[in-house]
């Protein structure tokens, strides 16, 4: 057998003010065929896991360009097209294959083009033709596109968010891809269109035993090869935006298309009833100095570079600074500009800096201290699960009984080890403000006492029904009370 991998991922926010050229990709992560390293990145484990089988199994693997974005706004045109154009030249030199095993990400969105998957895997169908199996793994804040279902065999989705489960997700495509080549089964994907967007954290209930369902109906029955909940991506103003259950059967489209439409309806059932309870910044801040054990963590939870935002509001600082807080670490403020000062000022100085809130508007106000730069680190990378994540050169700045992380390469707040890697012990500190909407979770809530979700600020479109969508379909919840009502 001979298998080409490959993969070409971000998340678009099309309504972030920051673009993304091919230097945002090779920032976060641009390795040559044969160049990826040993661990995965959130949309690579197709190619570390399909290096993992090929050596036990003995098939041939082609490794593509495997590239990665962080989220951010739209792509430029060129370079979306320069970095697919790559990738499809080095399949054609890897032809014939028998199957191609993509990591994407779902949600990706370039000048031009609305659905940059969809063309990139029709594009993929075209060159093998239609005896080739086309496999992806995907994100669950994506869009499942009909033009994307026309061009693959079958799609799997991370099902726990925080995505904790990538790496098995992966494998779980390569089981199927595997066993469908060797004439075990037959991939049917049908899907149930939910008409929602809401927000589904696994971390908690009611999607905590929604999921734990999904996996017991994939163990009770043979058949079902792989059950998903496409959450849908609300920062994107595509067409196909929204929530969408996918079931991939052995050769059973009825009974997937059933079992999608019971699931679907269910969550439709449950809807506005997912997420955590979230506080405004004044109760977030009472409820955080009220606490007697430590740390407190505190999600800037809109503010958070995995959707495409800057990462560089100030709001929850600043009401932290007129508070006269102390204790308190903050990972991460976005700002390149900063960390450049603070380097060219040197570990022990003490500087006048100004910083944050350059980005947008609704974010706060750039925050102006006078600092002591107490650790200066070049590539820092924390911890996500089995990957590392980049954060580029990084700044530790002290003022006032706070200490602030200041990095180049945006990034949000996965693991506490962003703290460590800046010689900060964060289960020493009274209040950590992080910031991220749910990623964090599985690793913070290890050390802290009590978590706090805050929404401060407007830099991401958190209320559907409010934002200014152009092409996101209008018949759809909370859009509309009940798009199944008539």
């Amino acid at each position: 057998m001979r298998i080409f991998t490959a993969a070409l991922a971000t998340e678009t926010n099309t309504f972030s003010p920051i673009a993304i050229d091919r230097r945002a990709f090779e920032a976060s992560l641009y390795a040559p065929p044969g160049q990826h390293p040993a661990t995965p990145t959130l949309c690579t484990a197709p190619i570390t896991v399909g290096r993992e089988l090929a050596a036990e199994q003995g098939f041939t693997l082609i490794e593509g360009t495997a590239t990665w974005a962080d989220p951010a706004g739209l792509i430029n045109r060129d370079t979306y097209e320069s970095l697919r154009d790559e990738i499809l030249d080095q399949l054609r030199a890897a032809m014939p294959v028998d199957a191609v095993v993509l990591g994407l990400h779902g949600a990706m969105v370039a000048q031009g083009y609305d659905d940059p998957e969809g063309d990139f895997l029709g594009r993929v169908r075209a060159i093998v033709g239609p005896g080739a199996i086309v496999a992806a793994e995907l994100d669950p804040h994506s869009h499942l596109t009909q033009r994307r279902l026309a061009a693959a065999d079958v799609f799997t989705v991370f099902k726990e968010f925080p995505h904790t489960d990538f790496v098995d997700r992966a494998r779980d495509l390569w089981s199927i891809v595997l066993r469908t080549l060797r004439g075990e089964v037959r991939p049917v994907m049908s899907v149930f269109d939910c008409r929602m967007i809401d927000v589904f954290p696994t971390s908690r209930e009611p999607m905590r035993s929604f999921v734990d369902r999904l996996y017991a109906l994939e163990k009770a029955d043979p058949d079902l090869l792989s059950l998903s909940v496409i959450h849908g991506f609300m920062a994107a103003d595509v067409p196909e935006m929204g929530t969408r259950v996918l079931v991939v059967t052995n050769n059973d489209r009825a009974k997937g298309e059933a079992l999608a439409e019971t699931l679907g309806m269910e969550l439709f059932a449950l809807r506005g009833t997912f997420m955590a309870p979230v506080a405004d910044v004044t109760t977030a801040l009472d409820m955080a100095v009220a606490e007697t054990s430590y740390p407190v963590v505190i999600a800037d939870m809109w503010d958070n570079p995995g959707g495409g935002t800057a990462g560089d509001a100030t709001i929850i600082l600043d009401d932290l600074i007129r508070r006269r807080a102390t204790g308190v670490a903050v990972g991460t403020v976005w700002d390149p500009i900063a960390v450049q000062i603070c380097f060219a000022a040197g570990e022990g100085a003490f500087i006048p800096l100004r910083f944050g809130a350059k980005s947008a508007p609704l974010t706060g106000s750039p925050v102006d201290a006078r600092v002591e730069v107490v650790r200066l680190v070049r590539g820092a990378e924390q911890r996500f699960g089995d990957s590392f994540v980049p954060m580029g050169d990084c700044a530790l700045i002290r003022f006032d009984g706070i200490e602030v992380i200041l990095n180049s390469t945006r990034a949000q707040s996965f693991d506490p080890s962003l703290f460590s890697m800046m010689g900060i012990d964060p289960t020493t500190r009274q209040v950590l403000l992080i910031k991220s909407t749910n990623h964090f979770y599985a690793s913070f809530a290890k050390i802290a006492s009590r978590i706090i979700y805050c929404s401060a600020g407007r830099p991401y479109p958190n209320k559907p029904a409010e934002t200014p969508y152009t092409k996101v379909r209008r018949t759809i919840w909370p859009i509309i009370d009940n798009p199944f009502a008539n």
